[in-house]
């Protein structure tokens, strides 16, 4: 369908952003019905979500489903040491954001309040496209594989699962795995569920 990943992040970010509102709405609607059916989502307590950028799918409709069911609900914020990487803050209403160097809003919190992606049992990852291998195209800043590359590390670490979140059309083929990336376990879009790893 596309020649190379940045032909693929090129054109599907395009057809992102043409979605109209309600388009985005009934999906954002979707997602949350979906992650209420999803196996791991049910059994998880500490869950990262993300806020839409660029014309993802817009979680807060999930997010508000999740604190209902009293899971904890933490949000990225960009690590400040100077590598592209993400630490996770708590979601609370009513709490403190500012806006980090993309202009998305994170938790305003005090550095111990920040956790790694290791002590998370779930992270719903944004993305441009995934295949059917559990492969992950990203907005090329590798902020989330450096952030979970603990995983690649053959038996060491199982946690966190990570769920990509996308609309169906997001779902391709095939687009490979560079080195560095860290593959998804499952995907959820607005029309259906993926499992790539059990």
């Amino acid at each position: 369908m596309f020649s190379d990943q940045s032909s693929i992040r090129r054109k599907i970010r395009i057809h992102r952003r043409s979605l109209t509102r309600r388009q985005q709405q009934l999906a954002s609607q979707r997602i949350a019905e979906q992650l209420q059916r999803h196996p791991k989502y049910l059994t998880s307590r500490r869950i990262a979500f993300f806020w839409p950028n660029d014309g993802e799918i817009d979680l807060t409709r999930a997010l508000i489903k999740s604190l209902a069911k009293n899971k904890l609900c933490y949000l990225p914020v960009l690590y400040k040491g100077g590598e592209n990487r993400l630490l996770f803050g708590r979601f609370r209403v009513g709490a403190n954001f500012q806006l980090n160097r993309f202009g998305i809003p994170e938790p305003n919190l005090a550095r111990d309040g920040w956790l790694f992606a290791r002590q998370l049992d779930l992270v719903l990852t944004p993305l441009v496209a995934f295949d059917d291998q559990g492969n992950r195209i990203g907005m090329g800043g590798g902020f989330y594989d450096r952030s979970l590359r603990q995983l690649k590390l053959p038996g060491i670490w199982r946690r966190p699962y990570v769920l990509g979140v996308a609309h169906e059309f997001q779902h391709l083929e095939h687009i490979g795995r560079n080195a560095w990336d860290v593959p998804l376990r499952g995907a959820v879009t607005d029309q259906r569920i993926y499992h790539f790893d059990s």
